[in-house]
Parts: structure tokens; sequence; C-alpha cells
């Protein structure tokens, strides 16, 4: 069947089968040149055999450049400068760091869109803990994990078209029975039943946007999050935690056996920085840690722990918090040794923007870089947000700081 098919590229309209014949009357063209120069004694005949020589060599140089550049026009439909991305993709990023990032929101997705410019080894381990909106429709509709974070993150990593990346991000409007749906969870959803299995929905999906790096939920159970206040009260559900606006003491997971997904746990061990954040302090980041204790295999790695705290409080789940409140909070539901490196904004935000947040109840988080210190983590400190809509990290910046700081402990250690 193989011969057969071979003879495909014989067939009419092909536009490869001239320069084929091309390229085979070039290699004929040249073996009786040499033949011709092994043979002949008299000085013009060997001239004249090495201009056939050159003659079949050009021969060949065009056949194949020719059929080179007719696959390329098939595979690359942007031709040369879609072939030096793939080429710089696989040479290049392909020999980055592998950095595993931990999270969920719109603070994981933003750091991934700057990271995968530097490497193609990433990881992003994603809660499934989200029960509300898009999510949790379908949550509890179609009884699947909740794709929307995961969407997310895969958009984040995205090497197709960017068509592909708005389509995955479309949401219907109001008026219909899929209002505030994204196209993206529908996508994920359905992949979900087709394919059989939620993890396997999402390889799929990451070969529809051709993503750089791989998303991985923390779980493949369906989990709840539970937050206990410090009045004694309990909060069930990841989207109503926020709304409770009572302080936190400590987040949970039921069922409090639910166990790792086997990507996550190997990423982990394989990695050369582990990432915390950005994102929610107890409804992003912590679902994560807590899941059949990930935290513990975090600890034991060898990689570089890094937390990105975030820049502003979050009303009703971080109020009032400073760097080392983020940070005492992780440790209390880890452990010590969970955190190397704290990255921490110092960047000042203009009065105007700082006015809108304190009007949803947010303010900036306080670097209390003494304190951190105190709890034996290295502190960095730097300008690293965007403030053009709202005050968010700033992709490029935090991915470099990362990045530098990945490649400087390399050659310490190496």
């Amino acid at each position: 069947m193989k011969i057969f098919k071979a003879f495909k590229w014989l067939y009419p309209g092909m536009w490869v089968k001239r320069w084929i014949l091309l390229t085979v009357f070039g290699i004929l063209l040249i073996s009786m040149g040499f033949v011709m120069v092994l043979l002949e004694q008299s000085p013009s005949n060997k001239t004249f055999a090495g201009l056939i020589i050159i003659l079949g060599i050009l021969a060949v140089i065009t056949g194949v450049k020719r059929i080179i550049k007719s696959f390329i026009g098939i595979l690359l439909p942007r031709g040369e400068a879609d072939l030096v991305d793939k080429v710089y993709q696989k040479r290049i990023l392909e020999r980055g760091p592998k950095i595993v990032v931990v999270g969920g929101g719109t603070g994981l997705s933003m750091l991934l869109h700057g990271l995968k410019e530097y490497t193609s080894n990433i990881t992003a381990i994603v809660t499934v803990a989200d029960d509300g909106g898009s999510s949790g429709r379908l949550r509890q509709d179609f009884d699947v994990l909740p794709p929307g974070d995961i969407r997310n993150c895969l958009v984040a990593l995205a090497d197709a078209e960017p068509l592909m990346g708005k389509l995955f991000q479309f949401r219907f409007e109001e008026g219909s029975q899929l209002s505030g749906h994204s196209f993206g969870n529908l996508f994920i959803a359905a992949m979900s039943k087709v394919a059989g299995t939620f993890d396997a929905a999402i390889k799929e999906s990451s070969k529809v946007l051709a993503i750089r790096g791989s998303v991985v939920p923390s779980t493949l159970d369906k989990v709840t999050l539970v937050a206990e206040h410090t009045d004694g009260s309990e909060t069930v559900g990841e989207s109503r935690i926020p709304q409770a606006n009572l302080p936190i003491k400590r987040i949970m997971l039921r069922p409090i056996n639910c166990k790792p997904s086997a990507e996550a746990i190997e990423a982990v061990k394989k990695a050369d920085a582990i990432v915390l954040g950005p994102g929610s302090l107890y409804t992003s980041i912590m679902p994560n840690l807590l899941v059949g204790k990930v935290y513990q295999e975090i600890v034991s790695s060898k990689a570089i722990k890094v937390y990105v705290c975030n820049v502003m409080t979050q009303k009703g789940e971080t109020d009032g918090y400073k760097a080392s409140d983020h940070l005492k909070a992780i440790v209390s539901h880890a452990s010590a040794g969970i955190v190397d490196y704290c990255i921490v904004n110092t960047a000042k935000i203009a009065d105007e923007m700082l006015k809108r947040y304190k009007d949803e109840g947010s303010a900036p988080v306080i670097p209390d870089t003494d304190a951190l210190k105190r709890m034996k983590c290295k502190v960095i400190e730097a300008h690293i947000i965007s403030t053009k809509d709202y005050v968010r990290h700033d992709s490029n910046k935090l991915a470099k700081i990362i990045i530098d700081l990945v490649g400087s402990l390399k050659k310490t250690r190496g």
C-alpha cells in the first residue's frame, strides 16, 4: 500500500512532478559528467564534462528548492514567516527551562502569555474548583469539570491563528439559552463527551490551538472548595467565598481524599522552576496545593519555588493583607519551604486608579520586605505592573524576571 501511495506524487496537479524529474535529470547529468572526467583524456572533453556537472548541480538545486517551496506553501500558509516561527519554537524554545505555573483565573493566563516567548516547556497546573458563571452551569448541567480557567490558559499558550483564540474566548450575548457561555467552554465540555474524559478533551483542544506547553487540571476529581471563617462559620463553593465577605481562617477541599492528576505530579518532579500565582490567593492558588497534598511534592522538588504576590487586595478574600500575610497563608496551608522567592511590586499606582479600586473595596498590597525576609524568603522588588485599564501584572516584565532568575541560578549551581 505504501508503494502505491508513493505514486500519488506523480498525479496531475500535485505541482511537484516536474521538480522531481528536474532533480533526477540533474543527478543523471552529474553522474554522466563524472564518468566523462574519469574516461576522457583530452582537456577539452574534460572541460565539457565539468560544464555538464555544473549544469547538473544547478538542476538539482533548482528542483530541490522548488519541491521544498511547494511543501512550505501547502503546510505553512504564511510561508517563510511560519517556517521561521516553527524552527525557532523547535530549536530555541524547546531548549528553554521547564517551568510549572500553579493557579487559575486571569492572573495565571496573563503570566503564560509572557512565559511562552521564552520557553515551550511550560506546564500550567489549573484549579478545577470553579463553580460560578459559565463553568458552574456546565458543571451542573453536563456533569463535567469546570472548563473556564483551563480555556483561558489554552488561549494564553496558543500558537494558532489569533482568530482561533478569539473564537475560544467569544461569549454569547444575553437573550438566548447560551447567554453567558463562551464558545471555548462549550467546545471543551462537548469534547469531553466525544473524547470520553476531561483530560483527553484538554489534549485535543491543545492540538486545535497548537499551544506551546501543556495545561493540566490539578485533579480529575469533582471537588468543592470550602472556606472556614474566623467566626467559625463555613462557606461552601468557590464563587460564594468572596461574597461571604468574612475573614478566612482556612480553605479546604471536599472530598478530602481527591487525587492529583498524574501529569501534574510528573511536571512538578521535572521542573526547573515552580511558580505560584499570580491569582486569587484562596480560590485560585490554594485549591491546587491542597489536592492530595501536592504541596509536599513542591516542597521536596529541587526546583526554584517562586511566589508572585498579587498587586491589589481582593475584597472578601485578602482584605488588608500585606505581602507577608499572603505568604503566611500559603505556608500555613502547606508547609515551610514551599516558597524560596517572593516577587513584589514596588511601582506606584496613579491616584485616580487607586480611587476606583478603593470604591470596589480593594487596595495595593504593601510589600513588607523585612517581614518576608524574616520568613526566610528572598524578595525580588520590581516595577511589574500595567495600568492601561486595570492594575495588572505586566506579563512580559514578570516573565523576564522569572526566566532571568532561573538562568542565573542554573549558572550558580552548575
